[in-house]
């Protein structure tokens, strides 16, 4: 089953580098591990509806679950089982907005060299800390706007379109549902965070539904993006968690502030998702906190991290394991001795 949040499809048928946190890196030169992302979209683009029929099967017998996946749940052209689904793809691939975005993507990712270097380093980081972890294949592909990177069984898809840089001449039209304070961050130097986000979230950590609370859910995602720098050293805190850099630097300056704001007004154990949400989901600001124009977002996500890092410098011989394995957010609270003076 395909886990992602569709946030908008155009083609329907018919029908963050600034200052890091210096996690200690480790040695991962020993660690045999060669990622090779695959072009579904270069192979997609080869389709015409002259040749379906030909090249359709071979597609689907090399991508699999990805396959049906993209097909059945994301282009929404019908079950693969049969055939009959062939007449609404015809109709994508004339459409003149996939050929238009088929282009644009093409253009901006001729290779993906880069990224895949970056994306062998995090996954070699993950087998070094988890030597038995299950790696995910990574297959690239044209979501139509709807998705970044939807987990599925065996694979982590790449939606390139979701990636086209702030300034893509497809984003402004897409506001309503992809505001700007989302699509500045669909730029190249995301995916590699992005992929190893949902990974890490989805596949390895999967948040447990009895975590109701603020607290839980703040120290839960603070175990995140503590992972996540473990497994990607040398990427900004600002590409983890998806702030401006003007957004963390507020965050530390009024850290102070923003704890005794939580403490206050009696947020930390507040199981109501309806007056917590604010504190942990995308928004260009936090209401109530700071001035709108500088304040950040999902406050409860940076001060769980905050948390997290305080409670492992405290804890020294603390491993990385230890700490994703601990369910306790008070007692990563306590042992903490969060403070912030």
């Amino acid at each position: 089953m395909m886990k992602y949040t569709r946030i908008y499809l155009f083609f329907l048928i018919t029908l963050v580098l600034v200052s890091c946190h210096n996690h200690p890196d480790v040695d991962v030169s020993k660690v045999q591990f060669n990622l090779k992302i695959e072009r579904f979209d270069q192979e997609m683009a080869s389709l015409s509806p002259a040749n379906v029929a030909t090249k359709a099967p071979a597609l689907q017998k090399k991508y699999g679950r990805f396959y049906n996946d993209y097909m059945e749940r994301m282009l929404e052209v019908g079950s693969t089982s049969d055939t009959a689904y062939y007449k609404l793809l015809r109709v994508i691939l004339q459409n003149k907005d996939y050929l238009e975005l088929k282009l644009s993507v093409a253009s901006t990712y001729p290779n993906l060299d880069q990224t895949e270097t970056e994306l062998n380093d995090a996954f070699k980081h993950i087998l070094y800390y988890y030597p038995k972890q299950k790696l995910p294949r990574l297959i690239t592909f044209l979501s139509g706007f709807a998705v970044q990177t939807p987990i599925g069984n065996d694979y982590i898809g790449i939606g390139l379109d979701m990636f086209l840089g702030a300034d893509s001449k497809f984003y402004p039209a897409l506001r309503q549902n992809l505001p700007q304070y989302i699509t500045r961050r669909f730029t190249p130097q995301n995916i590699t965070p992005r992929v190893v986000e949902v990974f890490i979230r989805e596949n390895m950590f999967p948040e447990e539904d009895k975590d109701r609370s603020l607290l839980s859910k703040a120290v839960y995602n603070g175990k995140i993006l503590y992972c996540m720098g473990a497994m990607m050293p040398n990427v900004a805190d600002t590409l983890k968690i998806g702030y401006k850099t003007k957004q963390l630097e507020w965050c530390k300056n009024n850290e102070v502030s923003i704890w005794a704001y939580f403490l206050d007004n009696d947020l930390l154990y507040e199981t109501d998702y309806l007056k917590i949400q604010k504190y942990l989901s995308e928004a260009p600001f936090t209401p109530g906190l700071g001035d709108q124009s500088e304040s950040a977002p999902k406050l409860g996500v940076w001060i769980g991290w905050q948390i997290v890092k305080r409670y492992m410098d405290k804890n020294p011989k603390m491993t990385l394991q230890q700490l994703m394995a601990e369910k306790d957010a008070q007692r990563i609270l306590r042992l903490s001795n969060y403070k912030p003076k």
